[in-house]
């Protein structure tokens, strides 16, 4: 089983930026000393809800300072970006670090960023269509060509540098709807998913997805996971962690996103967000707060490392998970302990997952599903 980590790096209020950046290139320095297979890096704007406004430029960092772990990006967010640019820093990377990337893509949800990058948003499932059939298109064939409603792309030379191996064959991508499963899953990607409600529901979005892309004649690939990791030596301690810092992320969420004015359930291709912002203008209420903030504890992996490893075998079991990317600094948690958090989960759980038989094994797809309740929380990248 691979694992890997994630560095979300939310501004902090009385701390200069480049602080809390370098806190975290710090973890992203212990990624590969400490055994994990895989870095990623998200892609926000504006806020300071997620400091990472170049992933390929970051990961391209990592390529130079690494020579082991896999690069992912989690996610690039294709309709704010000329898809060409995307196309020519993919196969850049594929070549600077020999072939170990991963990429996983999405339309954000994000008003600001839309707006900053003056997108409208109702565009954003198209834009990322287009924008997807241009880049598989640029990384795979000596000349390329593109018309669509957005993109009117001549006949244009290939890629230089080509890229080094198939970059395209390891492409993901965020579904937060139907709609945008069937999308990815018909374009040959695998599922991305960012742990954000009931792992029920979490089993049935994936074999969701694995139907449509068997309907799209590709075959399905196990899902990369992306959870919030509180590992402690006693349960006590990693679920105060959890509470304590998970409980801060929510003002961020709805800072950056602006879920509770309820406004982007009527953006289209956004309709399935109305009860997203429900959740969060009640978010005021301390009682309802504190409620949802133990209910998004209780869907991360929180507890000691035998818990830990308890819990990662359920969600396998779940999902067929065999790719789980951790966050272990979130909420602005103090760098002491974010590092603390990820040396024990290394020490304890890590090589567990790399090498005991269970985990070895490719998951099988899975074929039953357990039952959910609709509804839950919901907390993005």
């Amino acid at each position: 089983m691979k694992v890997g980590i994630a560095l979300n790096m939310l501004s902090q209020e009385g701390r200069p930026d480049v602080a809390v950046v370098h806190e975290h290139m710090q973890l992203g320095d212990l990624a590969e000393p400490l055994g994990f297979d895989s870095l990623f890096a998200l892609e926000h704007h504006f806020t300071g809800y997620a400091m990472s406004p170049a992933p390929l430029q970051f990961l391209s960092y990592y390529a130079g300072r690494t020579k082991r772990i896999q690069l992912g990006t989690s996610v690039i967010v294709i309709p704010w970006q000329d898809p060409i640019r995307i196309a020519e820093q993919i196969a850049f990377l594929d070549v600077l670090s020999g072939g170990r990337c991963l990429f996983g893509f999405g339309r954000g949800a994000g008003r600001t960023e839309y707006e900053g990058f003056n997108i409208p948003m109702d565009e954003s499932r198209p834009r990322f269509k287009e924008g997807l059939e241009v880049i598989q298109r640029a990384l795979t064939q000596p000349t390329f060509e593109y018309k669509g409603e957005f993109f009117d792309i001549p006949p244009t030379a290939a890629l230089r540098p080509a890229p080094v191996s198939h970059p395209e064959r390891r492409f993901y991508g965020s579904a937060n709807s139907p709609d945008s499963a069937k999308l990815i899953a018909s374009a040959g990607l695998g599922l991305l998913i960012v742990m954000h409600n009931e792992w029920s529901k979490a089993a049935h979005e994936v074999y969701d997805f694995h139907a449509y892309a068997r309907e799209a004649g590709h075959e399905p690939r196990s899902p990369v996971i992306l959870s919030n990791i509180s590992c402690a030596t006693t349960s006590e301690e990693a679920r105060d962690r959890a509470a304590v810092w998970l409980g801060k992320k929510w003002a961020s969420v709805d800072n950056h996103y602006k879920f509770s004015d309820g406004a982007l359930s009527s953006v289209k291709g956004y309709e399935a967000y109305s009860k997203i912002g429900e959740t969060y203008a009640k978010m005021n209420d301390q009682a309802y707060k504190d409620r949802m903030t133990e209910r998004y504890v209780n869907i991360q992996i929180v507890g000691t490392p035998e818990e830990c490893l308890e819990q990662i075998t359920e969600l396998r079991r779940l999902t067929g998970l065999h790719h789980l990317v951790c966050e272990f600094g979130y909420g602005g948690l103090p760098h002491h302990e974010a590092e603390a958090n990820m040396r024990l989960f290394a020490d304890t759980v890590l090589p567990v997952l790399q090498n005991d038989a269970h985990f070895h094994a490719e998951p099988e797809i899975i074929t039953s599903l357990p039952e959910y309740k609709e509804g839950g929380v919901f907390v993005p990248a």
